[in-house]
């Protein structure tokens, strides 16, 4: 059997893994645009910090080791079309052109940077976005030799680069369009999210929300100045653009695949996309979200992996449902850990639920442990059944244990009852004697007191 993947990072390249162990006498071949195959982008904003000299670490599988397993790699081979009658990919490599024959396709194309429509954008060499290890790397040789930085968006990416930097000794300008930073997140904590980061020796960088860059100015190839539409003017050495990313779905939908609302590729719970014997993983498809049901476009690394693995399954004739994503993510920006799953309380409205919300701030460990500093949890119920459909936490440890355990709750479609007498574990060094989940769990069932 002729297994063709797409794409090679993550979804791919887990692709790959799986369906050669379940088919050891498929012909497997990854067609990569990329110079590299089977590593975490995730972690290039901490290998531009310095937490690790080497991007190789980064390699998560090497070409030789998938040769060696059998599988075929081609790197800087771009597959320009699939022809769907004859079961063909067309590729694109060292300057030919070949037709390669499938029997099964999965399509591993991934996101890339959204590119603000911003006058002057692409003309200039300091103008950077990151997504792949060559982006890593030019950014962090270019970091190195200067003063000032200015980020073009303040998600995941645009703040995990301003610790990046800042740790490096820059100063830097965050502007980002919306009326607050990580507008991900609901706007009371994303308020905590802000004055916890600017805490933390804000005299060296500063956050500039509801501006929207109008313009870049340099001269030659050289950019020297941002210029917004309020006016102001930033003098920086170079700019890191983290506007967002967008679905590569454009080959999927050239070949009359059908695409979701979002732009990515609509796929069922076992990976298949509207045409026979093709499959699609990782951040160039939608998924279900779990609370809500609807088709929703999650771009994440774990989702990516373990889509890739059960694209595989169902390509290879095993028979596994992906159920869906519950968004749970993770981030940090110098003191501030920043975690959510689920819902927020506009995308609970949205969707029809009645929500209703509970915020406790408290000591995430007993206020006497010397490590011991604040956290801020926000649940999220609906009033009408009393499940838990959402929740965030802000803090400097703990966050992410807070949201795991949220969202396994959200999995099991627990009620804020039921969480509200889970077992949690206790001892002086890791939490209060009520942890801060369970606090907002009583919170809320004063709000609902006829679901508890």
């Amino acid at each position: 059997m002729e297994i063709v993947i797409i794409g090679g990072v993550a979804a791919g390249a887990k692709a790959a893994a799986k369906i050669k162990r379940l088919l050891p006498s498929s012909n497997v071949s990854i067609y990569t645009d990329d110079t590299h195959v089977s590593y975490s982008s995730c972690g290039l904003p901490y290998y531009i910090e310095g937490n690790f000299s080497d991007y190789k670490s980064l390699l998560v599988r090497s070409v030789e080791e998938f040769q060696a397993s059998g599988i075929n790699v081609y790197l800087k081979a771009k597959v320009e079309k699939i022809l769907i009658p004859q079961q063909q990919v067309l590729v694109c490599s060292n300057n030919q052109i070949r037709l390669v024959k499938y029997d099964r396709l999965i399509i591993a194309t991934g996101a890339r940077p959204l590119i603000p429509n911003i006058n002057g954008v692409n003309d200039f060499d300091n103008v950077y976005t990151l997504r792949k290890i060559e982006d890593g790397i030019k950014i962090k040789e270019k970091m190195l030799q200067s003063k000032h930085a200015v980020i073009i968006g303040s998600g995941y990416i645009g703040l995990e680069l301003l610790e990046a930097f800042v740790r490096n000794g820059l100063e830097v300008d965050v502007i980002e369009k919306n009326d607050r930073i990580m507008p991900m997140f609901d706007p009371d904590m994303s308020d905590i999210i802000r004055t916890r980061i600017e805490s933390c020796n804000s005299k060296t960088f500063a956050f500039h929300t509801g501006e929207t860059v109008s313009e870049f100015i340099g001269k030659g190839r050289t950019l020297t100045h941002v210029k917004t539409l309020s006016g102001k003017t930033f003098k920086t050495d170079f700019v890191l653009l983290s506007a967002g990313i967008v679905p590569n779905s454009e080959i999927a939908k050239d070949a009359g695949i059908k695409i979701g609302e979002s732009g990515a590729i609509k796929v069922n719970k076992l990976m298949q996309t509207s045409v026979p014997n093709i499959y699609a993983c990782g951040d160039c498809c939608e998924e279900p979200h779990l609370i809500s049901g609807h088709s929703v476009w999650v771009p994440l690394g774990s989702t990516a992996n373990k889509e890739g693995r059960c694209a595989a399954l169902n390509a290879a004739g095993v028979y596994t449902v992906f159920e869906g994503v519950l968004g749970s993510a993770v981030s940090r920006c110098l003191n501030t850990t920043m975690s959510m799953t689920g819902l927020t309380t506009r995308e609970a409205e949205s969707f029809g639920y009645t929500s209703v919300s509970a915020v406790v701030s408290k000591s995430d460990m007993v206020a006497y442990m010397p490590e011991a500093s604040d956290i801020t949890i926000k649940v999220i119920a609906d009033k009408v059944t009393g499940l838990i459909l959402g929740g965030q936490a802000v803090g400097s440890l703990g966050a992410d244990k807070r949201i795991n355990s949220l969202a396994s709750a959200l999995v099991g479609k627990l009620t804020v009852k039921q969480f509200g007498n889970n077992d949690l574990t206790y001892s002086p060094p890791f939490s209060p004697t009520i942890d801060p989940l369970l606090d907002a769990m009583n919170i809320l069932c004063t709000k609902i007191p006829r679901h508890c």
